[in-house]
Order: C-alpha cells, then sequence, then structure tokens
C-alpha cells in the first residue's frame, strides 16, 4: 500500500529503518567523535612536549586519555599521523606559519606579541623546543616540517629587514638575510632559556634587540 515500506526496500522517505541511525543520534556520534579527537590531540601535545615523539607512544597517549589502544588509532592510525595532527592543529591555532602581506613594522610587531603569548603557554613552547631539536635527523616525521617551517620564516624576516633598509630604518652595515637568522636564533634560544628560568622576559629581551637593530 502505498506509504508503507514493502519487506526489502529502503522505506518512506524521511523515516529512519530499524538498525540505523537517525539524524540526531549521527548528529551526537559526531560530536562525541569530535570529543575524542580533541581530547587526545591535547594529550598528544603534553606527551610529545614532554618526552619528544621517539621518547612517547601511542598506548601511553591512549592510557592517559582512558581510550584503548584501538580506540585512538581509530582517529589516527599512526603516532606520525598524531604528531602531524597536534602541529597542524596548533599552527591552525595560531593562524598559521608566515606572516603573509603584513608590512615589516606589523611583522616584527606580532614576534613580540607572540612571545608575549608564549610567555602563557609553556606547553607549547615546550612542544616546539622538543620536536624542533628532535626533527633535525631526516627521519623524523616532522623534518620536513620543520625545515619549512624555518624557510619560510627566514625569507619573511629577510623580506621585512630589506623593506626596512630600503627605508633607511634598519641599522648601517646590516645585511637583512643576516639580521633574519640572527633573530630567529635569538626567538629560539630565548624560549629555552625561558623554560628554564619562568623569569627570563622573552618580549621585553626581544623588543631590547630589535631596538638595536633599527636606525
Amino acid at each position: 500500500m502505498k506509504g508503507v515500506a514493502m519487506a526489502g526496500t529502503r522505506g518512506v522517505k524521511g523515516v529512519a529503518m530499524a538498525g540505523t541511525p537517525g539524524v540526531k543520534a549521527t548528529r551526537e556520534l559526531s560530536d562525541r567523535g569530535a570529543e575524542t579527537r580533541t581530547l587526545i590531540l591535547d594529550t598528544a601535545l603534553e606527551a610529545f612536549a614532554e618526552a619528544g615523539f621517539r621518547g612517547t607512544s601511542v598506548r601511553e597517549i591512549a592510557a592517559r586519555c582512558g581510550l584503548t589502544h584501538p580506540a585512538l588509532l581509530y582517529h589516527f592510525p599512526t603516532k606520525a599521523d598524531l604528531l602531524m595532527a597536534v602541529l597542524s592543529r596548533r599552527d591552525q591555532a595560531d593562524g598559521g606559519d608566515g606572516f603573509g602581506d603584513l608590512g615589516a613594522h606589523a611583522m616584527l610587531e606580532h614576534l613580540v606579541a607572540t612571545a608575549r603569548l608564549n610567555a602563557t603557554q609553556r606547553g607549547v613552547v615546550e612542544l616546539y623546543a622538543t620536536l624542533s631539536a628532535e626533527a633535525t635527523g631526516r627521519d623524523h616525521p616532522a623534518h620536513e616540517y620543520f625545515r619549512r617551517r624555518y624557510a619560510s620564516l627566514v625569507a619573511d624576516l629577510t623580506r621585512g629587514f630589506a623593506e626596512l633598509a630600503a627605508g633607511g630604518q634598519l641599522a648601517a652595515r646590516t645585511d637583512p638575510s643576516v639580521a633574519a637568522r640572527q633573530l630567529v636564533a635569538l626567538m629560539d634560544g630565548l624560549q629555552v632559556q625561558w623554560l628554564l628560568d619562568p623569569e627570563v622576559d622573552m618580549a621585553g629581551l626581544l623588543e631590547a634587540y630589535l631596538d638595536t637593530q633599527l636606525a
């Protein structure tokens, strides 16, 4: 009869068949899945920051999340997948790893603001300090990620310092590419010093250095 689902047919449009999830149930499953992924990523960030990629196991992260090993692997099939998801999520939270079309002064102000923000998120600083050193090996899953990240940062800063030099705003006899490398090295070094001694004022020292570079 019209409107009645026959055996073996899909049933009336808009009506969930027995044994299949309805729209609400599907949404709830999706929400729970998103919450689980967030829990895994937050926990993995802490674990990788503490012990690096090589010193952390997926089973350990699963246990800290209160999940079984297979349950974690359902969301992230390998430890490398999980690591790259953590780094990608951090990049999204930071607005990407480049400066886009920012001018030189805005670029430097952004770096100082980032240093100030980093002083409030120790776990993130630990993550990058630990992994960037560990990833120097070519077989590390994040090797290419950090290589590109540093290359992009140096290129952007070189462009910024060149812009300042063209406007007569860079200290005399300062090579923009050298200044860019020095600034990146300073930021990395300040982060390590701050991890060892939280009294180190990363933003203040960064501003003081930039004052010596600007005419």
